[in-house]
């Protein structure tokens, strides 16, 4: 008996590499981005989705991802805290992080944890729709 709901595998791709941007129309700065994008799109899933992101780097440097703010229950080497979890993903490689939101809603952000790539544009809105939609008449524009 029960309510039984059936979790989402919701997949995204980044293909990671250097991009060179001008935000002044005068000076290039090598920047880092996803798909050839900067900056990255936002990625939207609704609480107890499963995401499985899968970096593929084309960086000249290792790259480590991290979801900023969500629980690691049993999953500790998902946490993309570079050489402290795991060793980063070399170049020429990929990883797929499985990432859990089942007791989790709100907007966190995705962010590299190696470096400065995540200061050089490897970063993103992580947001996570909550199930119970019955509190959406309750906001306005903020």
């Amino acid at each position: 008996g029960g309510l039984q709901v059936l979790a989402a595998r919701v997949k995204v791709t980044w293909d990671v590499g250097y991009l060179n941007i001008s935000r002044d129309g005068s000076t290039t700065w090598r920047a880092i981005g996803a798909n050839g994008q900067l900056p990255i799109p936002p990625v939207y899933i609704t609480q107890g989705d499963i995401l499985e992101l899968t970096a593929i780097n084309h960086l000249d440097k290792p790259v480590s991802l991290h979801a900023h703010g969500l629980f690691q229950r049993n999953s500790a080497y998902y946490d993309g805290a570079g050489f402290t979890t795991e060793c980063g993903i070399p170049p020429g490689s990929q990883f797929t992080y499985i990432i859990e939101t089942r007791d989790q809603s709100g907007t966190y952000w995705v962010h590299s944890h190696y470096g400065t790539e995540g200061i050089d544009g490897l970063r993103t809105a992580l947001v996570i729709l909550d199930q119970d939609a019955s509190l959406l008449d309750e906001y306005d524009e903020d």
